[in-house]
């Protein structure tokens, strides 16, 4: 009889373009995973990939036993679904990647009131601002902040809230330089603060109550690619700056801060999770993305 681990094996090789990739996600020697892989053509008598130094490709059978396969694995794991509702509270180990500012100013704190309500659940966070590969990492879920929320491919997004960037500065700098701009155009006088530049340069996308456009480009000061960093810079007047309305919310109402052309806002960020279709049924991390939905919706991240 077929041994249907093989498909299985197959099946996540072609998905993860290689063996090694496969072999990591499998947590199976790569050795092993293409031996099976060979066995397998062997026993069918047929090559179902082409294989060269640089890359994996299905040949035409391959292309057609694949379907089979993929029909095979979603049959399983629907069978293993409908047993685990038998479990009503959430258990296992869940990771997630999450933007580093994201995570020390609301989501760590959620993760941790979230562990609370289900303490069988175990949580592997990585902090870090890098694009993460879900697959290729093993990363359950991704948080991410993106102005618009563009296709990814064969991962399922779910939206969660919303983050309204501000253009800001402190009263100290506008003393110093000539005080609060009343156009976009004035604000070539002060001294910015930016995240990134291209041949030293830097550009704010402002948008006014009609919908125009423009976009101020300005020679940062200061440029660090730490969003932290940059709130600590316009707070302490080295330059004015653009800041997710969750960091500088506080000092705004403090009067730290002021916000600068109120006439005008930089475009919304989407703040959304993303992870594979199938990684989502499981109830730890449904139940994840269900409790983020319901917190990243109130003022923590909306102004």
């Amino acid at each position: 009889m077929q041994d249907l681990n093989d498909m299985l094996f197959f099946t996540e090789v072609v998905e993860r373009g290689g063996f090694a990739a496969a072999s990591r996600a499998l947590g199976i020697p790569k050795s092993r995973l293409s031996r099976r892989v060979a066995e397998l053509e062997q026993r069918l008598g047929v090559r179902l990939l082409q294989r060269t130094t640089r890359k994996l490709s299905l040949t035409e059978v391959g292309e057609q036993f694949l379907r089979h396969c993929l029909v095979m694995r979603e049959a399983a794991r629907a069978a293993e679904q409908a047993a685990a509702q038998v479990q009503t509270a959430p258990r296992g180990t869940i990771r997630i990647a999450c933007p580093v500012t994201l995570a020390q100013t609301g989501v760590g704190e959620l993760v941790a009131r979230f562990m609370a309500l289900y303490p069988q659940v175990r949580v592997e966070m990585l902090v870090t601002n890098r694009v993460i590969d879900l697959v290729e990492e093993g990363v359950d879920v991704a948080l991410r902040v993106r102005p618009t929320l563009e296709s990814s491919g064969s991962l399922v997004i779910k939206q969660l809230g919303r983050s309204c960037p501000r253009l800001v500065a402190s009263p100290a700098l506008l003393a110093r330089q000539g005080g609060a701009p009343a156009s976009p155009d004035d604000l070539s006088r002060l001294d910015t603060v930016a995240m990134s530049v291209n041949d030293g340069q830097a550009s704010w996308r402002l948008i006014d109550a009609f919908g125009a456009e423009r976009v101020v480009v300005h020679r940062p000061r200061l440029v660090a690619d730490d969003l932290l960093t940059v709130q600590t810079a316009v707070i302490a007047g080295t330059g004015a700056g653009v800041l997710p309305d969750y960091l500088c919310r506080e000092a705004l109402e403090s009067g730290l801060l002021v916000p600068l052309l109120p006439d005008w806002r930089s475009p919304e960020g989407m703040v959304h999770a993303v992870f594979p279709s199938r990684r989502g049924l499981v109830p730890a991390i449904r139940s994840f993305l269900d409790f983020l939905g319901e917190h990243l919706k109130g003022e923590t991240f909306v102004a």
